[in-house]
């Protein structure tokens, strides 16, 4: 993927940065896996086990903690 899309990690709002944690979290997983075929067939497998759930939620908060430090968030 050579595309840029993240040119900073500074946001307007707080939701701003949740949803940009959301957008690292899943562009991530594009990253490691390229082949949409392949992610389409395993998303049953994830989307109804609670540990991968879980893990998922806790890749977003850790990708929101980034966010949030380049913001500032905990300062306002």
């Amino acid at each position: 993927m050579a595309d840029i899309w993240l040119t900073s990690l500074i946001t307007d709002t707080p939701q701003e940065g949740f949803e940009l944690a959301i957008t690292l979290s899943r562009r991530g997983v594009k990253y490691t896996q390229p082949d949409g075929e392949v992610l389409h067939k395993l998303r049953p497998v994830y989307a109804n086990d609670a540990d991968s759930l879980t893990a998922a939620s806790q890749v977003v908060a850790i990708n929101f903690q980034t966010v949030a430090a380049a913001n500032g968030y905990w300062r306002k």
